[in-house]
């Protein structure tokens, strides 16, 4: 949690390249020490347990140098609590908040519908589409995070044009990588299904590949969306924001799962997430538009 909020501060205190090198190191070497605490310290899941503890801890030492020179700018300084801005904070974090909330929770209704339906293959077939998704829409999340410090600095400076350009800027690469990336999974489905398919299964491959063609339908929208409410959220904006957020993660993407599967059955659910993002994005452009009126 400590090393989460140091790289929110460093990214926004002007160092976004030193928190990016916080947040690979960290990452990477999770990814390194998994595999020498396990195989050749022989230390088993608890060598995977300690890993994962020591990587925030490098993350804060790679980032410890901005403050250990004073480069600095924001400092903890003596004051009294204050329930409003603690109840801003709180309200512009709920976005992110239901974000990671809600994608277990998902995962875990998805994953009920589609045992009724195909068993244990359907559920195999969706953890290829899940893991998929998320490496994906970790691009569109860093992309939101990369642009939150300009949009803040925008709206302090009641800066219009910049924020609009940003934006502008930030959507038109979303674009283009949902563009690319799909056409990717388009034409590739197959053999991506079977680099998880070890075991040849037919089915699992007949299933994760139409799954993926009708999930990924859902990258622009999904990526629209995240961008939106981040950018809702940097302007002080927290209510779109957060309705943006709930809806996607709980209002209607669980009814529609529901909905559209017992429909179409292992097709409906495939839609269910296209479906939803398609819709939340119509709100979210209304929530925009509605925003620049007022403005």
């Amino acid at each position: 949690m400590l090393n989460n909020l140091v790289l929110c501060f460093v990214r926004n205190d002007g160092a976004p390249g030193l928190a990016m090198a916080g947040m690979i190191g960290g990452s990477l070497s999770n990814i390194v020490l998994d595999w020498v605490f396990i195989f050749p310290c022989g230390m088993g899941i608890f060598g995977a347990v300690f890993a994962t503890g020591l990587a925030p801890i490098i993350s804060l030492t790679i980032l410890s140098p901005h403050f250990i020179f004073r480069r600095n700018r924001f400092k903890p300084v003596r004051t009294a609590p204050s329930p409003g801005r603690m109840a801003g904070i709180m309200g512009s974090g709920v976005p992110s908040l239901v974000t990671e909330v809600s994608s277990g929770v998902v995962m875990i209704v998805f994953n009920s519908i589609i045992l009724s339906l195909e068993g244990n293959t359907g559920v195999a077939a969706y953890g290829v589409i899940a893991n998929l998704s998320l490496v994906v829409v970790s691009v569109y999340t860093g992309i939101a995070q990369g642009i939150q410090p300009l949009l803040s600095r925008y709206f302090g400076l009641s800066a219009r044009k910049g924020s609009a350009r940003t934006l502008q800027y930030a959507l038109i690469l979303m674009a283009a990588f949902s563009g690319i990336v799909y056409t990717v999974i388009f034409v590739f489905a197959s053999p991506i299904a079977g680099i998880f398919n070890s075991e040849g299964n037919p089915l699992l491959q007949q299933i994760a590949a139409e799954g993926l063609r009708l999930y990924f339908t859902a990258i622009p929208f999904a990526g629209f969306n995240i961008i939106l409410s981040i950018f809702f959220t940097s302007s002080e904006r927290p209510r779109p924001a957060s309705a943006v957020s709930l809806l996607r993660g709980f209002i209607v993407i669980i009814p529609m799962a529901f909905l559209l599967s017992a429909l179409f059955g292992l097709n409906g659910v495939w839609c269910a997430f296209p479906a939803t993002e398609m819709i939340v994005a119509a709100a979210a452009l209304l929530f925009f538009l509605l925003s620049r009126k007022k403005a």
